[in-house]
This record gives structure tokens, sequence and C-alpha cells, in this order.
């Protein structure tokens, strides 16, 4: 087996860790900076090069595209995709995962609930605006923001209409949704591998703040998933279609409701508060897969996707 893991930072916990794991198992493991990878296309002939070494083709990749490299990511992993390299995340996927209209749109379209969110140009008017997503407290988000950066409540319409028409002013890209009070500020994150939820945590923010993200202070605990929770995060990987994913999902009235679904899910804190080794399962997954009927299959959804 020979095995390449994409990432900018081979010392990031969540490398590190699938670097173990492959190492565990005597493959050819190397860990590739995606960003010094340079492609050659010609006539019936694609190539990979690596700080002046032609790579040869991989059994399989493992891509841990960084949210700010996502176009130059997903075209190294396509590059691979189409050079037959089985990929836990193909490259379609974690383009649809990244852009958040896109990734509600999908989910919107098979069935999976989400808090109510309204997308607009800055030529609609605000007040238009606040009053579709049914009045505030509401919640801004900037498409581009990652780990909870760019995610700003607002409690009362006079100061929605401020901001909404300050961020429109700077042509600004975002999504209104409604605030779930219920939530409290606290979200649920399931890892899903090939179809099952291999564990879950629940992340709880700061007191004051909604936001749940670790890495805004948030803090985790392990947590058991309820009938409808487990059916929800499946029902989401399964419509962005990726083998490997985190399901972050807020709790509501009226049951789990999907937030995002991040393609490279980070291992460190669902490990350490689950005792459960992700990185391990993620490698028993791409080892059932590069058997010849999984590359076949594998070959034959990259073929149907590309350029989706």
């Amino acid at each position: 087996m020979k095995l390449y893991i994409l990432s900018g930072n081979e010392k990031l916990y969540s490398t590190r860790r699938l670097l173990e794991a492959a190492k565990e198992r005597g493959w050819k493991v190397r860990v590739l900076d995606y960003l010094k990878c340079s492609i050659e296309i010609m006539k019936g002939d694609l190539k990979i090069n690596y700080e002046g070494e032609q790579l040869k083709s991989p059994d399989a990749v493992i891509p841990r595209i960084g949210a700010s490299r996502t176009f130059y990511g997903t075209a190294i992993v396509r590059h691979f995709e189409m050079m037959n390299a089985f990929t836990t995340a193909g490259s379609l996927a974690i383009s649809r995962s990244r852009d958040k209209l896109r990734s509600l749109q999908i989910l919107s379209k098979h069935g999976v609930d989400m808090p109510k969110t309204v997308y607009a140009s800055n030529r609609s008017d605000a007040k238009d605006v606040i009053k579709l997503i049914g009045g505030t407290p509401l919640v801004l988000k900037i498409l581009e923001g990652t780990q909870g950066v760019g995610v700003v409540l607002v409690e009362s319409q006079k100061a929605a209409k401020s901001v909404l028409d300050a961020f429109y002013g700077m042509d600004v890209n975002l999504l209104v949704q409604e605030y779930i009070e219920e939530a409290a500020g606290a979200d649920i994150r399931v890892i899903v591998v090939d179809g099952e939820v291999v564990g879950a945590m629940k992340r709880q923010g700061l007191e004051g703040d909604f936001r749940s993200n670790l890495h805004q202070g948030g803090k985790a605990s392990a947590y058991t998933l309820s009938r409808k929770e487990k059916a929800t995060a499946l029902a989401a990987a399964k419509a962005m279609g990726l083998g490997v994913c985190g399901v972050d999902m807020i709790p509501s009235k009226r049951g789990p409701l999907v937030i995002e679904v991040n393609s490279s899910p980070g291992l460190e804190g669902i490990e350490e508060v689950t005792g459960i080794d992700v990185a391990g399962r993620i490698m028993d997954y791409v080892g059932r897969n590069v058997k010849q009927e999984g590359s076949t299959k594998q070959r034959r959804r990259m073929k149907d996707s590309i350029g989706a």
C-alpha cells in the first residue's frame, strides 16, 4: 500500500495521527505539502511533481486541505483521482462542503434539516431580509469564515439592520440564519467514516458566547447520539458524498439541525474526549477500498462526478 497524506503541516495532530496509523499497518506513507505540488497536463498523460520529483501514482490519498487553499488543494486531489488513486474525500465533495451556501442547498435537497437560512445580494433591503428570516435575534455568517470566525449573533431589529447594511456596503457575502435559542451555545460534532458513525462529542461555548467552536475556547465532552441524531449525521455525510467527514449539528425543539459538514475534521478533540482511534478507523476504510473492487467503484464515481 502506497499512501499520500496531503497536508500543509505534518506537525499538526491530525496529520501525525494519520501518519502513525498508516505506519502501524506497515504501509508506505508520505506526507506531502500539497502547495508544493505542481501538475503537468498533456494529451493522455497526467503527472504530479513535488519539489522537482515526479511522483508515482499512489494507491490512495488522504486530503487535509486548508479552507483558504480549497481551489488549489482540490485541483491536486482531482489530479490524483484522474490517476486512479482512491481518496477519502473527493475533489468535488470537498468543494461542495467548503461552499456554505452550496452545501446547505444540497442538504436541503436531500431532506436534511438545518436552521432556516436566507441569502440575498447587497441590493436587497435589510428589512426584507430580516422579515424573511422571522425577525431577531438572528445569526449572520460570512461565507468565507472558518472555525467560528465571521459568525455574529444580532439580537435587535435596529442592530440587525445596521450590521446588514454595513456588510452589504462592503460587498460581503452573508448567510442570515435563525437563532436557535435552546441550543444554548452547544453543538454536536459527529465523525462519520464510510457511512458509519465513529464517535461524537458535545462542544459547549464559553459563557456568553453562542459559538461552540473549540478554536474559540469551547469545551468538549464525549456524547451519546440519539437515534435521530445518528440518522441525521449519516444522511448529511451521504448527501455531501464524503467518505470521511465531521458533521456539526445543534439541538432544537424540532430535532437536530445540521450547520456544517467538514471534509477535513480535526482528530485531536474527538480522540481525546472519546478515546476512540479515529485515525485507525480511517485507515481501515482506506484499506478496504484500495482493493480492486473498491478502486473500481471509486473510479466510476470519480468519472461520473468530474466536472459536475
